[in-house]
């Protein structure tokens, strides 16, 4: 029988590159064992952020490149993932049962982010993650509507002091739209809406989240300023149109990140092309390649481009949003990587070893 050597195996691993951060394996310490029996390989790998949908393909193209290695006669390939707590801005305490936060926010209202913010929840849960979202939108909630909760849903209480997230599609969800009417406008001052979004995170029985997200309220006045300062977030998400004005505000988005510490993961370009319901004809409507200038601008990353879509819309206001109504669809594909991106790119910032997150575990006693 050929004796094999380590070092070939190991070499058959590095020729794998992480399709999100370009490197190997051995780079992203991501091989926990790697054994030989008998010509029997074994190796168990395990990522840092949501990867399920890439899980396949890995295990397929490292396992080809062993099975080249004189002497193997079978491989067996074990893919996990472990999505660790990252530290947030100005070592602000994390949340009660919340690993990362990561922010979906926009310079200015209507380039979709709210439609972004419930797509890219809905896609790190199906990568395999534990997703939150709160609607932090306090003057124009959306989320309950997106995810199909009923209108007049209340989430239930904890020792009369805290609340308990609703559940739809697989995620946990909070918004002040659940506890108010559809008739009852939020008018509210900036401090009373920044003090109520600080409630809801904190008063939130979140269930061991690996990510929370959070739809931000549109622009970037004091409000959004007071949160980004308060709220402990790991990373954000800026959503944008190709349009040129709302790329000057998608740039003062960025810059407002900025100013408060908060690394911006990446640009998301919404509406980036027109495809016709009828003949599937393809037409930039608002501009073409802004979202990828600003990214380089602004030496960030364009993490996927969304096309303006009919169906984008009608399974939103449905109450079925893209990936959970056509998960097979190419726009649901597009949403997975978006999320896949955003979580990898986050795996890089600095592990939170000095607070643990405590997991909350919600019974009906």
């Amino acid at each position: 029988m050929t004796q094999i050597v380590q070092s070939a195996l190991e070499e058959a691993i590095r020729q794998y590159q992480d399709p999100y951060l370009d490197q190997d394996l051995f780079q992203l310490k991501a091989v926990k064992d790697l054994t030989v029996d008998n010509g029997r390989v074994s190796l168990t790998v395990e990522l840092g952020y949501a990867s399920s949908g890439i899980a396949g393909a890995l295990r397929e193209l490292v396992g080809n490149a062993l099975e080249n290695v004189p002497g193997v006669t079978s491989v067996d390939i074990s893919v996990s993932q472990n999505i660790r707590a990252h530290e947030a801005q100005k070592d602000l305490p994390a949340v009660a049962g919340v690993r990362n936060i990561i922010a979906v926010a926009s310079g200015k209202g209507g380039v979709g982010k709210s439609t972004t913010a419930v797509n890219l929840a809905l896609a790190l849960s199906a990568e395999g993650a534990r997703v939150g979202i709160l609607d932090a939108d306090i003057y124009g909630p959306s989320v309950g509507m997106m995810l199909g909760i009923p209108g007049g849903t209340r989430p239930k209480t904890k020792d009369d002091k805290y609340f308990i997230p609703v559940s739809a599609h697989g995620i946990q969800a909070m918004s002040m739209a659940f506890l108010t009417t559809d008739k009852t406008p939020m008018v509210w001052r900036g401090p009373m809406v920044s003090g109520a979004v600080q409630q809801l995170l904190s008063q939130t029985l979140w269930n061991d989240l690996d990510y929370l997200v959070v739809d931000m309220p549109p622009g970037t006045g004091d409000i959004q300023l007071t949160m980004a300062q308060k709220v402990p977030v790991n990373g954000s998400v800026i959503v944008t149109t190709p349009q040129d004005i709302a790329l000057l505000d998608c740039q003062k988005g960025i810059e407002m990140f900025r100013k408060v510490d908060i690394p911006v993961l990446g640009v998301v370009e919404n509406m980036s092309v027109h495809i016709c319901s009828n003949c599937g004809h393809e037409e930039h409507l608002f501009g073409e390649g802004g979202g990828a200038r600003v990214a380089d601008d602004y030496d960030t990353v364009l993490l996927g481009q969304l096309p303006l879509h009919l169906t984008i819309r009608e399974q939103t206001d449905g109450g079925t949003p893209s990936v959970i109504a056509e998960p097979d669809s190419e726009v649901a594909r597009r949403y997975r990587d978006i999320a896949r991106r955003t979580g990898a790119l986050l795996s890089r910032r600095t592990r939170n070893l000095t607070a643990p997150i405590p997991s909350i575990s919600v019974s009906d006693d």
